[in-house]
């Protein structure tokens, strides 16, 4: 949900500083509001809220809400907490991968091969739905588990 700042940081103080400095000279917050919001050029709704904000903030309001520092926090972890959870699963996948490949690779040397076809015979599930379709070349020594896995898909629970 995107809102549009029609009023920079400095008018927002500057008129609930207004406020709170006229706030002694009206019957009530609403009316020192509904007189400087038209001077501003916001409705009184927007300074009220402005108003309130700004007292959370200085804690003039405990137990109404949380900061403006305390919600930006809030959401740098669970923006953080989504892309650590996005990583473990990521990591969760490759590593079923690799472990799949390990036990064929185990169970393709410890299995007698076919004379007629060559290949290894009794191996119910094999690696080779985890292999990328070309061998890469690169620095890596032969061998290597990482050479054999594509990157998982982002729902795939299993290789």
């Amino acid at each position: 949900m995107n809102k549009s700042n029609k009023f920079s940081p400095e008018v927002r103080e500057r008129a609930v500083r207004l406020v709170q400095e006229h706030r002694g000279e009206y019957p009530s917050l609403w009316a020192a509001v509904e007189s400087i919001a038209p001077k501003i050029g916001c409705v009184p709704q927007t300074l009220l809220e402005w108003v309130k904000r700004a007292e959370v903030d200085a804690g003039a309001r405990p137990g109404t809400g949380t900061t403006t520092a305390e919600a930006q926090r809030i959401k740098e972890l669970e923006r953080e907490n989504k892309a650590l959870r996005r990583a473990n699963e990521i990591l969760r996948t490759a590593s079923a991968c690799f472990a799949q490949a390990e036990l064929d690779r185990k169970l393709k040397s410890s299995t007698p091969t076919s004379t007629s076809t060559g290949k290894p015979t009794g191996s119910s599930r094999s690696a080779r739905s985890c292999r990328s379709p070309r061998q890469p070349t690169g620095a890596m020594p032969p061998g290597s588990a990482i050479r054999h896995c594509a990157a998982p898909a982002p729902s795939a629970t299993r290789c």
